[in-house]
């Protein structure tokens, strides 16, 4: 897997737009997006709404992702946690 950013277009409210991620970036918004059941277009809208407006896509989106996945570690932690435990 290479770690140099690849450029792809995405579509965003009708408009066309290249961000430049690392594959294994790619990979990730690939499978949030199916695990949302959501077009990738329409979940890097969502990202590109929410985003300061200084911030870059690829930015937001590598963001996105982290704390994505965060918060799939904390979640999968409350799960694994006894019950009755705090």
């Amino acid at each position: 897997m290479t770690t140099r950013p690849v450029k792809r277009s995405l579509t965003l409210h009708g408009h066309r737009t290249s961000v430049s991620l690392e594959e294994a970036f790619w990979d990730a918004f690939r499978a949030i997006a199916a695990e949302r059941d959501v077009p990738l277009n329409q979940l890097a809208a969502e990202i590109d709404d929410a985003r300061a407006g200084d911030e870059g896509l690829a930015s937001a989106i590598r963001v996105f992702i982290l704390r994505y996945r965060q918060g799939d570690q904390i979640r999968q932690k409350a799960d694994d946690r006894p019950a009755g435990s705090v």
